[in-house]
């Protein structure tokens, strides 16, 4: 039986959860749910979208994504390929790690996407030790919003959400709470279900624009780094190599390109060179403080344009 086609918007929020296959453990130990945090903080480095919420069970996870321009579906398929890989040789199995696709389920407005985060946060509350305290759960996103845990790899954007509740943080974080606590004693569980619903949210937030002409990244680049366009496109230049990753990075971010399409930009070298570079530009730009505001710089001129 055909699957039915995935409902997607490149401007809407997500609630997406990954379900492990037969019900069995998706994460063996606290290094295995560490390994996916990263793995999601590696692959937003990347696609440049945006984590409301999260909360990594046993046999599933649960997160609440803003896609920012980018498709869904490479979002997931990169984090779960990539920790599929990691669990099947850190375990000395083989075959599938999760069920299926994962599912998502575009969010309908904000008073849907609170009470969905409420909801997701009280799901450790299943488990003895944290039935009363489920802010104390390492692994979701609740004790970050209240502020009794730092947000070490930074991949939660709560500056929205708590948007929502006020200004005052101290308030906004006790209304917070008390929402999570209304939901964990009402039965609203079965409004997360997942059906084929068609409702779309939106909201006022400001998104990336992924269909970005390849020529002007080339142009900024070469302005920026003072290396001419036909210079990034030779093979096998070193002087030139810091040019061709930024390059690399911002057409995979702001054309929403894969590997093949860079290929064709940048002159015949192999994928795995050009997922090289993709990773050499994003730890540039992490790392090196002459690019670390080089997306910004280059959306700017971008949207004056």
């Amino acid at each position: 039986m055909p699957r039915a086609a995935r409902i997607k918007s490149y401007d809407s929020i997500y609630h997406i959860m990954c379900k492990s296959i037969n019900n069995a453990p998706l994460f063996r130990d606290i290094k295995d749910k560490d390994k996916y945090i990263s793995l999601i903080k590696k692959y937003q480095e990347r696609f440049q979208f945006k984590v409301y919420g999260y909360c990594l069970m046993t046999t599933h996870v649960h997160m609440i994504i803003d896609c920012n321009g980018a498709d869904i579906s490479k979002i997931m398929h990169s984090i779960n390929q990539c920790y599929a890989q990691y669990f099947n040789i850190k375990h000395d199995r083989n075959g599938h790690v999760f069920q299926d696709r994962f599912k998502s389920k575009i969010i309908q407005d904000d008073k849907y996407l609170i009470t969905l985060l409420a909801y997701i946060h009280n799901n450790p509350v299943d488990m003895k030790k944290f039935k009363k305290c489920p802010e104390k759960y390492i692994h979701s996103s609740y004790g970050v919003y209240l502020g009794i845990r730092e947000d070490k790899t930074k991949i939660l954007d709560d500056s929205f959400i708590l948007g929502l509740f006020g200004a005052d943080i101290e308030e906004t974080r006790r209304r917070f709470r008390n929402r999570v606590l209304i939901t964990s004693n009402t039965n609203e569980t079965k409004e997360f279900e997942f059906k084929n619903d068609k409702s779309e949210y939106r909201s006022e937030r400001v998104t990336l624009v992924r269909d970005i002409d390849t020529d002007k990244i080339m142009n900024f680049v070469a302005h920026y780094t003072k290396i001419q366009v036909s210079e990034i496109k030779r093979k096998n230049r070193r002087e030139v190599t810091e040019s061709r990753a930024l390059c690399a990075f911002l057409i995979r971010c702001f054309c929403d390109f894969n590997y093949k399409d860079i290929w064709s930009i940048l002159g015949a070298v192999t994928l795995s060179r050009i997922s090289g570079l993709v990773n050499k530009g994003v730890e540039l730009i992490k790392n090196d403080e002459r690019y670390t505001k080089l997306p910004e710089k280059f959306l700017e001129i971008s949207n004056a344009s």
